[in-house]
């Protein structure tokens, strides 16, 4: 049988926005639900108003329809994108559009519709949360890498109950199993019967006859722990290392989350980090800068040597590559700066400014500098 155009079925133009398509959803899907509309056809018209909304909601579904049309989801077609009504959970469908309050769907819609929901839908395993550490390093600890013990406090399995919750487990009196309760309400569509989580066995469908005494039933406890990391060599502040599954215990069988180690690296009293390279400051003598000379400095591979030439100016910078920082996304390592800063004395003694009045009788005053701002004063 031919199936009608989607956007006709919810009375909507081909470029209707997503919120158009929802607001049409919203008013028909009240107006045929099977527990308000009691018209022969009307659980078939609610079926195709669902079917229409789950593909046209659904950005990659939606351009795949308006390029083939229904043939997009037949036996698989379009690159093996099929599409059955079995796909469409339409419990979480009316949940995001009316919210919370239709938690599972609206009452008798298993009956009238099936394919649509899942009445006796169970707690669904989820999955521990994620927790963020800030460790602080020294300088050394961050270059070289280093192992450090943390402790962290985080929700683990109940070694009593190995996680379950309790002991002697049973179906759930409350629910029959099911893991979800019906409630019937009068609104003014008439009486709506909606369902929700079991509060007894909170969706799993059963309980114990000895709830744990030491996690009360929820299978997990807070405990602290000491872990041994291995920080990689190269870390800089804001890195983040990810440990996996040491994050807070899953609940119904679900995944540990993980733990995640943020990093905020200290001073150091001589080098200065600037991404892979670093930069030292070096104090040099006026004879020194004057004479040029051999002088020996720190690197991260130990002391090493530079060679000053005659005549060097203040604040002159010296790459020695390679000597920088091998960070922990990089193949090579970056480069060291070392710049220079000439100390100008503040007290000689009378021998030193004998020889600097020497020195100034001779003429200094023979580089283009000079030349240029004498001449300047003519």
């Amino acid at each position: 049988m031919n199936k009608k155009d989607y956007y006709e079925v919810l009375g909507v133009s081909k470029d209707a926005s997503d919120e158009e398509i929802k607001r049409a959803f919203r008013v028909l899907a009240k107006k045929y639900h099977p527990d308000v509309n009691k018209e022969p056809g009307a659980a078939e018209k609610f079926k195709e108003i669902g079917e229409a909304y789950q593909v046209l909601s659904d950005k990659t579904k939606r351009e795949q329809y308006d390029r083939f049309g229904h043939q997009a989801f037949a036996n698989g077609a379009n690159g093996g994108a099929g599409f059955d009504m079995g796909d469409i959970d339409l419990d979480d469908i009316l949940s995001s559009i009316f919210g919370g309050g239709f938690s599972g769907g609206f009452g008798g819609f298993s009956d009238a519709f099936s394919g649509f929901g899942r009445s006796n839908r169970k707690t669904r395993a989820a999955r521990g949360e994620d927790l963020l550490m800030k460790i602080t390093l020294t300088f050394e600890e961050a270059i070289y890498g280093c192992k450090k013990d943390i402790r962290v406090s985080v929700y683990d399995e109940c070694d009593d109950c190995h996680g379950v919750g309790g002991h002697g487990e049973e179906k759930c009196h409350t629910c029959g199993g099911l893991g979800i309760v019906r409630e019937e309400q009068r609104s003014l569509f008439g009486i709506m019967q909606t369902q929700k989580t079991c509060p007894t066995c909170r969706g799993t469908g059963k309980t114990f006859k000895e709830v744990c005494s030491t996690c009360h039933g929820e299978g997990r406890v807070k405990k602290n722990k000491t872990l041994s990391v291995n920080v990689p060599a190269g870390v800089s502040t804001g890195s983040q290392l990810r440990l996996s599954g040491k994050g807070g215990a899953g609940v119904n069988g679900g995944a540990n989350g993980d733990l995640y180690l943020e990093f905020t690296v200290l001073e150091h009293k001589y080098f200065e980090r600037q991404d892979d390279d670093i930069y030292l400051e070096v104090p040099i003598t006026i004879t020194d800068a004057i004479l040029g000379c051999k002088k020996e400095i720190p690197t991260l591979d130990g002391n090493g040597y530079i060679e000053i030439k005659p005549g060097v100016q203040n604040y002159t910078k010296l790459k020695l590559k390679g000597k920088g920082v091998k960070g922990i996304n990089s193949k090579t390592p970056g480069d060291m700066y070392v710049v220079l800063n000439i100390i100008m004395p503040t007290k000689l003694t009378k021998k030193q400014k004998d020889l600097l009045e020497e020195l100034r009788e001779t003429d200094l005053e023979s580089e283009p500098e000079f030349k240029e701002f004498n001449k300047s004063l003519k």
